[in-house]
């Protein structure tokens, strides 16, 4: 089996250490790994498949024969140094907002449009974490029975904005159990045992730029822009996993029965729906998983033609870290690498 020198861009971070665990995992097939990161992760050394690594400081050299690069470290270092690993001729998964909508670039997620990949010029992007567990469990629906509206709201955990909120969320809510007054730091308002209607920033149009990802994304990876989209995204106090309530219109009229036969052999979906057992997804229980959960699918009482469910990954894995080494797996296993 032929091996391939793998980068990774933001090694240290939350999906950067989530990118080496899912290469082991998978036992990707990997020469060698070259670990980057910024001036200050410099020098530290992480173990990659039983060997130690030691972390270099992003520049133009380190991608000198790699032949793929996962990136996650933010779109200002992905809008270029994305573009000097393709020109070293590496293909690069970024899992930046940098190159999600450029039409040059594929969006991509494996279950849903792997084809897309076929026609990278040297990047291809990782879709924002919300919108590919949502694509994962409304496209095989939409291709037994087209979607024409969609109306998500999302519950995303603070470690979708990193190790700081994680650790903000943990102070805050030691400091509101002891009787403390909290500071919020990272995110605008106190987030323990609070929801903040706010990820990322502010459009003229009312949404905040994290719910528009969302309505142009599905469209692009879905090939559906007809699709009628809305979201209200949330920050939650939790710590990994994000949930959506999601309302579906469909073409046709369609049975919660049905949506559930269709959705347990759909790739990377499983269907947890019991309600008299209280079986349903939920974060906790999803931190850790590849899989889409889905749950409390039923019909929506004020549309004939709608059902809602309520779907559930884990945002680090799925919707990050795991959905990007897949990409490179699908260009590996067509030989586009």
């Amino acid at each position: 089996m032929k091996k391939y020198a793998v980068a990774i861009v933001g090694a240290t971070g939350l999906v950067g250490q989530e990118f080496i665990k899912v290469l082991e995992q998978r036992r990707f097939p990997m020469s060698s790994v070259r670990l980057c990161a910024s001036d200050r992760s410099a020098g530290k050394r992480i173990f990659v498949n039983h060997t130690e690594v030691e972390v270099q400081e992003t520049s133009s050299r380190s991608f000198e024969h790699i032949d793929i690069a996962l990136f996650s470290a933010g779109a200002d270092i992905s809008k270029h140094f994305a573009l000097v690993a393709a020109k070293a001729g590496a293909v690069v998964v970024d899992n930046s907002s940098a190159w999600r909508m450029d039409a040059e670039v594929p969006l991509v997620v494996p279950e849903v449009n792997p084809d897309d990949v076929a026609w990278h010029k040297g990047i291809v992007a990782n879709p924002n974490c919300s919108t590919i567990q949502m694509v994962v469990a409304l496209n095989p629906l939409h291709q037994v029975n087209p979607i024409k509206r969609i109306v998500v709201d999302t519950y995303q955990s603070v470690s979708g904005i990193g190790s700081v909120a994680i650790e903000e969320l943990s102070t805050q809510s030691k400091q509101v159990l002891e009787g403390k007054n909290t500071a919020p730091h990272v995110l605008p308002h106190q987030i323990a045992f609070n929801l903040l209607p706010e990820i990322d920033v502010f459009l003229d149009n009312g949404y905040t730029k994290e719910e528009w990802k969302m309505v142009k994304e599905t469209q692009k990876i879905m090939h559906a822009e007809e699709i009628a989209i809305s979201a209200t995204c949330v920050r939650v106090p939790v710590y990994i996993g994000h949930s959506e309530a999601i309302s579906v219109e469909f073409t046709h009229p369609i049975a919660p029965d049905e949506a559930r036969r269709i959705l347990a052999d759909a790739p990377g979906v499983k269907v947890l729906d019991d309600p008299t057992v209280s079986l349903y997804p939920h974060p906790w229980a999803a931190a850790g998983s590849d899989d889409v959960f889905v749950g409390r699918i039923r019909a929506d009482n004020s549309h004939p033609l709608g059902l809602a469910m309520w779907v559930v990954a884990d945002n680090i894995r799925k919707g990050a870290a795991l959905n990007a080494v897949q990409i490179a797996e699908v260009l590996v296993e067509r030989g586009l690498v």
